[in-house]
Order: C-alpha cells, then sequence, then structure tokens
C-alpha cells in the first residue's frame, strides 16, 4: 500500500490515498458484497454454464440439462405437455410469456435468464 497522507479542507480532516489503492480498496469491498450474497446462499454458475448460454441456441435446454431435468420431468414442473416444451426447445413455437414464466420457475431462474 502507499504512503497515506492526511489534509484537511474547510476544517475537514481527509485521507488522500494512491489511485491504485483506492481502486484496489472498491474492488474488495465490492467482493465482500459478493461473497455475503454467495454466504446468503445465492446460486452461483460454472463458466461453463455461462459460456454455454451465450453460445445455444436454447438457454430453456441449456438450463434443462444444467439442471439434469429430462423434458418430461420440465414440462410436468411447468405444467405443459412435453411436445410443446420440445417445440418451444427448439424455436418452432415461442411460448406465452405465462408459461415462460412457468419454465423458469421450475429452473429455479429469472425469466430473463431464458429469454433473450
Amino acid at each position: 500500500m502507499g504512503e497515506l497522507r492526511k489534509t484537511v479542507i474547510d476544517g475537514e480532516t481527509y485521507v488522500l490515498i494512491p489511485e491504485d489503492d483506492y481502486e484496489d480498496l472498491i474492488d474488495t469491498i465490492k467482493a465482500e458484497r459478493v461473497m455475503a450474497r454467495v454466504r446468503a446462499g445465492e446460486e452461483t454458475w460454472p463458466s461453463e454454464l455461462v459460456y454455454e448460454l451465450w453460445e445455444t441456441d436454447s438457454r430453456i435446454r441449456t438450463f434443462r440439462t444444467y439442471r439434469n431435468l429430462s423434458v418430461s420431468d420440465l414440462a410436468a414442473a411447468a405444467g405443459i405437455s412435453q411436445p410443446y416444451l420440445s417445440e418451444i426447445e427448439s424455436g418452432k413455437k415461442t411460448g406465452s410469456v405465462d408459461v415462460l414464466k412457468r419454465i423458469a420457475t421450475a429452473l429455479k431462474v429469472d425469466l430473463d435468464d431464458i429469454v433473450v
């Protein structure tokens, strides 16, 4: 850490630190906030899943595979037929907002995680 200096402006004391040290401090605070969310139970995803989500033609299929669900399992959890889910996954049908919300809930993700 660099040299710390104090200065007084209008009767208030301020501490001056080098910019690199300041940026490190801010990064540490941000990282701690993220880690607090993880310790509180927020899910994290492995990098392989994130890369796959960037490249996939079906985010629903990618999350379904990640969650180890069959098409039948996810369809049942979302309250839709297996053929309908297959058509949504393949892009033949888009699915209503209500259906997509139910699929997202069954996958334990936000709606915006499956809709691009």
